[in-house]
């Protein structure tokens, strides 16, 4: 079918304001943040969506998504537009953006059962902030709060900076409604447990739209007590330490909401006013007062148990100041493009991963090392790091960071810098055991590796795109590899 033709049976389906054809937010909607350098210097190399529609219910999802089926035209879902892993990018000539924009009703709110319902198009922030005046919270908070909308949150699998008391958004989700690209539309009930064989929340859960479209979410909700609140931070010798009191405080049954271990190059660009050039250890209780002194004694305990790798004590105000301002909104994200600009540099580039505590450290020290020896432009980074964030009874994760200054044209930035990097720390992770990716997705760009991360699993995930998409119309390129792709990534 040609655009043109697109257009024009679209224009029968829907209101005029719900297509968008204008060309600039066609080429935003190219990419997502993975290429955000090359975006800004208006270099992209993939081609534009033909439109962005914006559906008003779950049947006119229904009804685009069969339409797309039946002719071919992939879809491409998304709702916050803070993907950063190149999922929302476009690798096919004909397609759509079905975007959440209009699906923003709070439907239910039910805090005697402990959740709320909203579709997908709902902001985190916007539930939270309703939440909040009643003395409750989602648990729910990812850098991306203020912009991130539910669907997308469920659909990526994400977590938050809590998520070591809450934790990740599959323990968050009671309930949900997804379409297929059939059109079957599926309402997935809420309940606190039940054993009616698998967890069918999961073909849903982690999808990155793939397999179907999130309409509706249930969460589950929290009660909230701000004003106990306990911070506690640390100067340590090194990231063993750290990734030590971490280990030791969880796996003794504390559940800090926030636990994190910073090296001493990400320390110097979060805690620049007090890290003197050390690691940082960092910790949250919360909850309510007796759970809170508890958890605070438990931190005391193992930090006390690894006394010989604390080197000083932190004010704790300095670290509740320091997350009061950490989460990231749309006109920081704005500030950041125009950034990109006017100087020739990168900031904020990511990659996470996850293993066992025996292994994560290593990884660490193994990325590291390859790094400093074998990246052709090393001498271009001026950041290399990594912090653990998010902490489980038998693991944690690492969030490893690198800025770097960019030599070379706009549309080379990711092949010389951005991809090599990654590359490392995923071949380094999985050679090891690990997860090469905890919580950003597979996106585009770790998708070469898909079958590696699941080895003889793998059969189960392609009998699933099998199964729910059979004519592969949904988000082409996303997780499962595609080899004409390999020209956009490399």
């Amino acid at each position: 079918m040609n655009h043109d033709t697109l257009l024009i049976e679209l224009s029968k389906m829907l209101g005029k304001e719900q297509i968008n054809t204008n060309q600039e937010e066609l080429y935003d909607a190219s990419a997502d943040r993975y290429k955000k350098y090359a975006k800004a210097r208006k270099v992209l190399n993939v081609p534009a969506p033909v439109a962005i529609i914006y559906p008003k219910s779950t049947r006119e999802v229904s009804t685009l998504l069969k339409f797309c089926n039946d002719n071919d035209i992939n879809v491409i879902a998304r709702g916050g537009k803070t993907a950063t892993e190149g999922g929302l990018e476009n690798w096919k000539e004909t397609t759509l953006i079905i975007d959440a924009k209009f699906l923003d009703k709070i439907i239910k709110v039910d805090y005697y059962n402990m959740q709320a319902t909203v579709q997908a198009g709902v902001a985190l922030q916007t539930l939270e902030d309703v939440v909040r005046q009643m003395g409750f919270t989602t648990g729910h908070s990812p850098q991306s709060k203020p912009v991130a909308k539910f669907g997308g949150l469920v659909a990526t699998r994400s977590i938050g900076q809590f998520s070591t008391l809450y934790g990740g958004i599959e323990d968050m989700v009671v309930g949900l409604e997804c379409v297929f690209p059939n059109g079957h539309i599926s309402l997935i009930k809420n309940v606190s447990r039940r054993a009616g064989g698998p967890d069918i929340r999961h073909i849903a859960i982690g999808n990155e739209g793939t397999l179907c479209y999130i309409t509706e979410v249930t969460v589950k909700l929290f009660k909230y007590y701000p004003q106990n609140n306990q911070f506690f931070g640390y100067l340590i010798k090194d990231v063993d330490t750290g990734i030590s009191i971490l280990r030791e405080v969880m796996v003794n049954g504390y559940r800090p909401s926030v636990a994190r271990t910073y090296s001493e190059g990400d320390a110097g660009q979060h805690f620049y006013h007090f890290h003197k050039g050390k690691c940082v250890l960092l910790f949250m209780a919360e909850g309510n007062v007796d759970i809170v002194e508890a958890t605070a004694k438990g931190i005391l305990k193992a930090v006390d148990k690894f006394s010989d790798g604390i080197l000083e004590k932190v004010d704790s105000k300095l670290i509740e100041d320091w997350f009061n301002h950490l989460n990231w909104s749309q006109k920081d994200i704005d500030d950041e493009i125009e950034g990109m600009l006017e100087k020739d540099y990168h900031a904020g580039f990511t990659t996470e991963v996850s293993a066992d505590w025996e292994t994560i450290v290593q990884i660490y020290k193994n990325v590291m090392r390859r790094i400093t020896k074998e990246f052709p432009r090393a001498n271009d980074l001026t950041l290399l790091g990594g912090h653990s964030s998010h902490s489980y009874i038998n693991g944690t994760n690492m969030y490893f960071v690198y800025n770097y200054k960019i030599n070379c044209n706009p549309e080379d930035e990711l092949r010389i810098y951005h991809h090599p990097l990654q590359t490392i720390i995923v071949e380094e992770t999985l050679k090891l055991g690990g997860s090469m990716c905890h919580h950003h997705g597979i996106g585009k760009y770790r998708n070469e590796w898909t079958k590696q991360e699941h080895g003889s699993a793998y059969f189960m995930l392609e009998k699933l795109k099998e199964a729910f998409d059979p004519k592969g119309i949904m988000n082409y390129g996303t997780i499962f590899p595609q080899e004409d792709g390999k020209k956009y990534q490399k």
